[in-house]
């Protein structure tokens, strides 16, 4: 029954899954079927078998952290989009998220007041992108120059650098 729900749910409501400790065997599905993945440090763990199963199987020793840890979720299979350091961390970082999605479908995305970009970013836009098209620069700064200033909220920060994506509010 989760995981109809979870299907009816899918495009009508944000669905956010907060793992804050193991989740192991089928309950790992319904997480993997939300929107967003937020997982705490040292303490969150998911993985449909364990280390042990993992030892019988292949012979090969891994520790929870490593099989299914907030840092193996979040820099390398990209399961996990956000990673905290301790509960009360996480829950404000889902209130954050929060303040850039709407209820559900039928409502608009959340204004709030406007910040203007940060002006010696947006100066500075003039000449950040190099003439070399081989030569690297930051998007980082690309949208601090553009968006309302200290709004971008980063999705999937530490799980591939070639990568940028997340929300920022523009005019609120």
């Amino acid at each position: 029954e989760v995981f109809w729900r979870n299907s009816m749910a899918s495009g009508v409501i944000p669905q956010i899954s907060a793992v804050m400790g193991p989740c192991a065997g089928g309950a790992v599905y319904s997480p993997a079927l939300t929107d967003f993945i937020f997982m705490v440090e040292n303490t969150s763990y998911m993985f449909v078998t364990g280390p042990n199963v993992v030892k019988t199987v292949t012979h090969e020793e891994v520790t929870s952290e490593e099989l299914g840890g907030a840092s193996a979720h979040n820099t390398k299979s990209g399961v996990s989009h956000f990673s905290s350091p301790n509960d009360a961390v996480c829950l404000n970082d889902i209130r954050e998220l929060m303040k850039y999605v709407p209820q559900n479908c039928e409502e608009k995305v959340p204004m709030i007041e406007s910040k203007e970009p940060d002006s010696a970013k947006a100066k500075a836009l003039d000449d950040l992108v190099p003439l070399n098209p081989n030569k690297p620069y930051d998007i980082h700064d690309v949208i601090d120059g553009i968006m309302d200033k200290n709004s971008f909220y980063e999705v999937h920060k530490d799980y591939a650098d070639n990568m940028v994506v997340g929300f920022a509010r523009l005019g609120g």
